[in-house]
């Protein structure tokens, strides 16, 4: 993206799930405040996990949230900034060092080397960059700086955070934006933009992880020093456990997420093993053939998958060292975080302070009459995208590798990994 866009008066946002297809427009005012003018969404078809299965359907979940939008903003939209999300998220840390004339300060001079040495030739092995970020700066490999111009040193190092997600993935978003007749202005990954609306100051700045559960994956960022350090997620979401109601009850897909919605909990209490709740049967709508069951038995049903996230979640925490930090912190959004008791449940396996997080970084108009909604968990995403595009910072490299850097050794690195899988 070129600055020239953050100078356009209209943007417009478009998150891409698995439950739901979300547009926002919205207008940049003189002092870069941002007022939204129009939304719309839709439930999501031919969206699974966060992956596209269905070109045609997808178009049409898309097109038809950006029509809702244009006709309550009154503007047709051609560009737009769009999520990346999906199971194989995944981040690395390109280092990158320049020696420095220790006799004279750092310049922004040095910073740019220093950044055009770390985006040089990235290798992204088929996958697609959504991110290129520079996560601190350091002074002969001391302590971490966010601005380490007027510093004395012999030399100066980066760390370039890489955002990826398979190549793939990613060329069927495109095809379905292509045939909307959208170009992508800018990218950006779920729980990133989830981080932007929904992590204070603070939060950022000592650390924290936004969890984003949304209906077919759970999204996750972590934020340390002021900017994101870690991006991963899971192939699980709220979509999972409404699956596993509508299985365990021999109930619809559309009443499972009824029952989840009215009577589900991440926990069992004593008083659930005396209520019962009513279900009816696959196909079924006369009401005299509903079933009464225990609300336990529909707790046991969620309880379980709950745990099985926070677990998963638990599981990225530790591979990226941040389990036995203690003024380390969870939020979680997303329409899964909407279920009772799930805060309890994830500080439990997580063993940390969590809290229920909402977009709260953005400003003046959604006291509208009907924007309020956008205040939602589940719009995390979508008003993330806006504050992402607002401050738009990053430098993405002038040469891409999108193919495994010992291609020549391709049959050694074969006969390599045959051997892990059989010995």
């Amino acid at each position: 993206m070129t600055n020239s866009f953050n100078r356009m008066t209209t943007i417009a946002a478009l998150d891409i799930g698995s439950s739901k297809v979300c547009c926002v427009i919205a207008r940049i005012s003189r002092d870069q405040k941002i007022n939204i003018v129009g939304y719309g969404y839709n439930a999501s078809k031919g969206i699974k996990n966060g992956i596209i299965t269905d070109i045609k359907q997808a178009t049409y979940s898309v097109c038809d949230a950006v029509e809702a939008a244009e006709q309550k903003a009154n503007e047709r939209i051609n560009r737009i900034i769009v999520n990346v999300s999906g199971s194989k998220v995944k981040s690395n840390i390109r280092r990158s060092v320049i020696n420095l004339n220790k006799s004279k300060p750092v310049t922004e001079n040095d910073i740019k080397k220093v950044i055009e040495k770390g985006i040089n030739k990235i290798n992204v092995e088929n996958n697609e960059l959504i991110h290129c970020l520079p996560t601190g700066y350091r002074l002969d490999f001391g302590e971490e700086t966010n601005d380490p111009r007027n510093l004395y040193g012999e030399s100066l190092s980066v760390d370039m955070l890489l955002g990826l997600v398979p190549e793939i993935t990613y060329r069927n978003v495109k095809t379905v934006l292509d045939n909307s007749h959208l170009e992508i202005a800018e990218k950006a990954l779920s729980a990133y933009a989830s981080g932007l609306s929904c992590l204070v100051d603070d939060e950022k700045e000592l650390g924290a992880t936004i969890v984003d559960i949304g209906g077919g994956t759970t999204s996750i960022a972590t934020f340390s020093h002021g900017h994101p350090v870690y991006f991963s997620s899971i192939g699980v979401g709220s979509d999972n456990i409404t699956r596993d109601i509508a299985w365990g009850l021999t109930t619809s897909a559309s009443h499972a997420e009824r029952l989840k919605t009215l009577h589900g909990c991440a926990f069992m209490t004593s008083q659930d093993k005396t209520e019962t709740i009513n279900v009816y049967p696959i196909g079924e709508e006369d009401d005299s053939l509903i079933r009464q069951v225990p609300k336990a038995k529909l707790i046991g049903i969620i309880a379980p998958r709950v745990e099985e996230i926070f677990e998963m979640v638990n599981q990225k925490l530790t591979e990226h060292g941040l389990k036995d930090i203690t003024s380390h912190r969870v939020v979680l959004t997303g329409g899964g975080s909407h279920l009772t008791g799930i805060r309890d449940v994830a500080a439990m396996v997580l063993d940390k302070q969590v809290r229920l997080g909402h977009p709260h970084n953005i400003g003046n108009t959604l006291d509208i009459s009907g924007y309020t909604r956008l205040q939602s968990p589940e719009f995390s995403t979508v008003i993330g995208l806006l504050l992402f595009v607002l401050n738009y910072t990053e430098r993405k490299p002038n040469k891409i590798i999108n193919k495994p850097l010992n291609n020549n050794n391709g049959c050694i690195s074969r006969i390599i990994n045959w051997l892990k899988q059989n010995f």
